[in-house]
């Protein structure tokens, strides 16, 4: 089949016989144009089935009104839902949103910047892999002139001249923990999210360092198992712990994921959570509920961060000439269900 040729302001201001100054106002909703000619020629472009073509505008257009999005993953609750309110606000302000999806690939992540940026995206938002370990690229997007903000992820160490809209993850895994501490837990491990080029995993584990230190309690190097984000990560970190013997009584997970696989090698290993082995994660979903016992978790506001990401690049976007860096810092909810409840804690040591 031949393919339709597209339709340009041209062939409309042929039909009605008028200029391609006049349609490309009346399609922009210009004051120069009656109402009467606009109605006509938004009729004559819908029955010729025209569509704006915005890398054409883009040459001459000083802003695109596009941003550019990378993230890691899709079939993530934490994803999901964020990028739900980065498409919601960017709409609200006249945007639109360009997503492309890393799959947590270094390489990948670079050529979709460089898309990106051929695409003329007026600023991007980027959530980083865990994999990348290299700046360059992010320089490189500095240098081209393009604002680009870090969302929950970025570079460890912090990159000076970029901004950031981040969890409190120390403060976080630090709450949780302490919960854990305070209804009884002493024997306590950690699994997942070990890069030290990546904020999250190091200021999770930070956090969870940090309230065993504030409650006197040993670091057992043996019971923290780094690794990335994903279920096997956390399946293949548990499975690690128990082939070593001598287990903890409780185990941090560093995110949701790494939770299921827990549960999955749980679940295959014969044992029972709570009563052999008990759990909290950084990191919510809407299934959590329906997993048994339901997980208890440190909570992200999803829609909360995806909103300020977009108005930050929006203020970066709209200011140029300001250069001020903007961190911000999202707190976090400690959410308790069936697991490391007070009431799990005592059917276990028998005062139930």
């Amino acid at each position: 089949m031949k393919r339709k040729s597209h339709v340009t302001l041209e062939d409309i201001a042929k039909k009605l016989k008028v200029s391609e100054v006049t349609v490309s106002k009346a399609l922009r909703g210009h004051s120069d144009i009656s109402d009467e000619t606009a109605k006509k020629v938004h009729q004559i472009a819908k029955e010729l089935g025209y569509s704006p073509n915005y890398l054409a505008r883009n040459l001459s257009a000083r802003r695109s009104n596009m941003l550019g999005v990378v993230v890691p993953k899709l079939a993530h609750f934490f994803f999901g839902s964020m990028l739900e309110a980065v498409y919601k606000t960017a709409f609200e302000n006249n945007y639109e949103t360009i997503l492309t999806v890393s799959q947590e690939n270094a390489e990948l992540e670079r050529k979709h910047l460089e898309t990106l940026i051929s695409m003329r995206v007026d600023g991007i938002i980027i959530s980083i892999s865990q994999e990348t370990n290299d700046t360059a690229i992010f320089q490189w997007v500095k240098k081209m002139g393009v604002p680009l903000i870090f969302v929950d992820r970025r570079p460890e160490p912090s990159l000076p001249g970029f901004s950031t809209v981040l969890i409190d993850d120390e403060a976080g895994a630090r709450n949780a923990v302490e919960h854990a501490i305070k209804i009884g837990y002493k024997k306590m491990g950690f699994i997942g999210g070990g890069s030290s080029w990546l904020n999250i995993g190091k200021n999770r584990l930070m956090g969870f360092t940090n309230a065993l230190k504030n409650h006197d309690i040993p670091v057992r190097k043996e019971w923290i198992v780094p690794g990335g984000f994903a279920t096997k990560d956390g399946f293949e970190g548990f499975m690690r712990l128990h082939t070593d013997g001598n287990m903890p009584e409780f185990v941090f997970a560093a995110t949701y994921p790494v939770a299921l696989g827990i549960y999955q090698a749980v679940k295959e290993l014969g044992m029972k959570i709570p009563d052999d082995i008990d759990i909290i994660c950084f990191g919510d979903s809407d299934l959590s509920h329906l997993l048994s016992p339901s997980l208890s978790c440190v909570n992200q506001p999803t829609h909360e961060i995806g909103t300020v990401a977009v108005q930050t690049i929006l203020d970066l976007i709209k200011n140029p000439d300001k250069q001020k860096e903007h961190h911000l810092i999202i707190p976090t909810t400690l959410i308790l269900r069936e697991t490391c409840s007070g009431f799990s804690r005592l059917k276990k040591t028998g005062a139930a």
